[in-house]
């Protein structure tokens, strides 16, 4: 029997009965690139992938991102758009066997003048030889391959395969575009709860967009659940939404003064040196849905900020717990917000660097604009230099300890001393060195 015979056309009539058995997640899917959500990057007019699709000359594509955001959905899209063929296939299902089968089908339709989408659903799956199995019919033009992946390609699928593709990353789902997609749900009488006539407040809606971390699917199946749970014509209620979460909500509000108190919270008992306070504070903002990326900019500034020169590792680690967030995601990011947390409170403290450059801006904002000295000047031309242009320079490299007594300052604000390190960790062995230099020029500029 052939493959093609169980494969569902990607959009059901418009007289269709809609099956109300089947999730919310499947039965919201959009039918069309107007109502698809999100992935503006790639899909808004102009972009290359709506680009190919508008003019019907669509590829094999690798579509690469985080789960729930409708990598399924736009290859039924792009099939039934350009009028091909779409036939699923998923790694977890199928074999060297049931490839093959569907690669003659795919041949004879295109004898047929019909052409074929072939969606791999989780390509990286399959191992070796199944990926190479695609690859002559690919290359024949049998099959159009959309391979549909949450892992970084590069690493899990072929290079003979990943060559002869294009790839497109999804982005997840912002918490508008979730919201949005939950509100349309809930009014679509024909797919959606519309009969029920359930209503709900923003804030509950943007709780699910938040817990969802830019997962439609996930997203979808909270709502179904709290709906599901509520009466007809009715309201849902946090209650509803915590249980259908299985989890209860903090207070949190990420617009409002709340987020503002729980960061200056995690800032402040990394800045005491409380290392379970500081935890506890940023487990509140992880379970409520905070955005990872703006947590690890907030510790990047403790690092610079509360740290700094004590021990100038700190900013490292922040930075690299930033790409380790950004390339991990939820939830194995969190373990690395949480490790750099640790870091950062039980690390000396010093706040020198921030205060020498606060008083430095206070300097330059109060007084008047001091030219450049003379000796710092460049005489790049030989008017400049007889205008006295680097009269009374001295190159710190030909001099021992490569330590001068220029004075760099403008007059005005000679032997003014912004930076005043502290005993505490690596600025300890700063300070010590900073009045050795200090030393050494005051003993030169008395010569």
């Amino acid at each position: 029997m052939s493959l093609f015979e169980s494969a569902p056309l990607p959009r059901e009539p418009a007289d269709a009965q809609i099956d109300k058995t089947r999730p919310l997640a499947e039965r919201m899917r959009p039918e069309s690139i107007e109502d698809y959500a999100g992935q503006e990057h790639i899909l808004a007019p102009g972009k290359p992938l709506r680009q190919q699709i508008d003019q019907d000359r669509v590829s094999s594509v690798i579509l690469w991102g985080p789960p729930g955001v409708g990598k399924t959905t736009l290859a039924r899209i792009i099939a039934h758009t350009t009028r091909s063929e779409f036939v699923p296939f998923s790694a977890v299902m199928g074999g060297m066997k049931e490839i093959k089968a569907v690669m003659a089908d795919a041949e004879k339709l295109r004898r047929m003048g019909r052409r074929t989408i072939l969606f791999i659903d989780e390509i990286h799956r399959f191992n070796k030889a199944q990926q190479d199995a695609f690859l002559p019919y690919v290359e024949r033009g049998d099959i159009i391959l959309i391979g549909a992946t949450t892992e970084n390609p590069s690493f899990e699928v072929n290079a003979a395969l990943l060559s002869r593709s294009k790839v497109y990353a999804l982005k997840a789902l912002s918490e508008e575009q979730i919201v949005a997609l939950l509100g349309r749900a809930l009014e679509d009488t024909g797919r959606g709860f519309g009969e029920r006539r359930v209503t709900a407040p923003d804030d509950l809606l943007r709780m699910i967009a938040a817990y969802s971390s830019g997962d439609a699917r996930s997203a979808y199946n909270t709502l179904e659940a709290a709906v599901l749970a509520t009466e007809p014509g009715s309201s849902l209620t946090r209650q509803s939404v915590e249980d259908a979460m299985q989890r209860k909500v903090l207070v949190y509000d990420k617009a409002g003064e709340e987020h503002y108190n729980i960061i200056s919270a995690l800032h402040k008992s990394v800045r005491s040196s409380d290392v379970d306070a500081a935890l506890y504070w940023l487990a509140r903002m992880l379970e409520s849905g905070e955005d990872r990326m703006y947590i690890a900019r907030r510790l990047v500034r403790m690092s610079i900020e509360d740290i700094g020169l004590a021990d100038p590792r700190a900013l490292e680690q922040a930075m690299a717990v930033q790409q380790a967030v950004h390339f991990l995601g939820i939830p194995e990011g969190d373990l690395a917000l949480g490790q750099l947390t640790i870091y950062l409170a039980l690390a000396p403290k010093s706040d020198a660097s921030y205060r020498a450059l606060g008083a430095v801006m206070k300097d330059v904002e109060e007084t008047r604009a001091e030219p450049v000295p003379m000796n710092l000047r460049n005489a790049v031309t030989r008017h400049m230099k007889q205008w006295g242009y680097g009269e009374g320079y001295e190159h710190a490299h030909k001099l021992e300890e490569a330590i001068t007594g220029m004075e760099c300052l403008p007059e005005a604000l000679r032997d003014r001393h912004y930076y005043q390190p502290t005993e505490r960790g690596m600025e300890k062995r700063i300070a010590e060195r900073l009045e050795e230099i200090r030393a050494a020029r005051e003993k030169l500029r008395l010569k």
